[in-house]
């Protein structure tokens, strides 16, 4: 099946894309939505500048268009943009959201493509493991939970890792995987990367409990070349 999928640049989106790889779709596009406001109900904002990275990375052309992120007007600007992809289906990253995946099925109803979430209610641990095992390279770039301080920001996601998350979900009823924003990530690398994402300027912003870490400056770097 001819696909686009949607990306953010973040682990649950990488993770879906990996997974439709696998399965041996034609994925023909990343498909990434640039909200002007911080508090889209759908998409993500933090670092999304990185999204042309990305798609340079994994070598697959980029779809992109911007939204205002004003609630359910944002699904009219994806639905304009998937119209113009010559696709058969939609995949998304979607785990728990019935929000976001309702929407989806929505959008793709109307356009007559298929919804396809391939790690829909699969376990957040189990998942949060495989991109660990795959040897995914992930860092945390935004924390908006209690629980969380500013030394998670820059931090790469490892076994250690998703033991505190669990304890953090056993304390607070954090989502382990991030899904209620408590968390956000950026994929630097992946099985499937031709190249890899190296940071070379970035930024942490702290205030009232929350925090990102703004990536300021990137570059492509093959695999085997070495950061110094």
């Amino acid at each position: 099946m001819q696909v686009a999928v949607l990306v953010s640049g973040g682990k649950d989106s990488a993770l879906a894309l990996h997974r439709i790889l696998e399965q041996d779709h034609q994925v023909n596009y990343l498909v990434t939505m640039v909200p002007q406001t911080e508090d889209s109900w759908m998409f993500h904002s933090i670092n999304i500048h990185l999204a042309d990275l990305f798609a340079q990375a994994v070598d697959i052309p980029l779809a992109k268009t911007t939204t205002q992120g004003v609630k359910e007007e944002e699904l009219d600007d994806l639905k304009s943009l998937l119209a113009t992809l010559d696709i058969e289906g939609v995949v998304s990253g979607a785990i728990c959201s019935q929000y976001q995946k309702t929407r989806i099925d929505r959008v793709c109803r109307e356009l007559k493509l298929e919804s396809i979430a391939p790690l829909w209610h699969s376990n957040q641990e189990q998942l949060l493991r495989e991109i660990v095992q795959l040897n995914f390279r992930v860092i945390i770039v935004g924390v908006y939970a209690y629980g969380f301080n500013q030394s998670w920001l820059g931090r790469e996601m490892d076994a250690a890792m998703i033991d505190e998350l669990k304890a953090l979900n056993a304390q607070y009823q954090i989502s382990p995987i991030g899904e209620g924003g408590e968390y956000e990530t950026l994929v630097l690398d992946a099985p499937f990367f031709r190249r890899r994402i190296q940071l070379l300027q970035a930024e942490k912003t702290w205030a009232n409990h929350h925090g990102c870490l703004l990536v300021k400056d990137a570059k492509l770097v093959e695999k085997a070349e070495k950061v110094c």
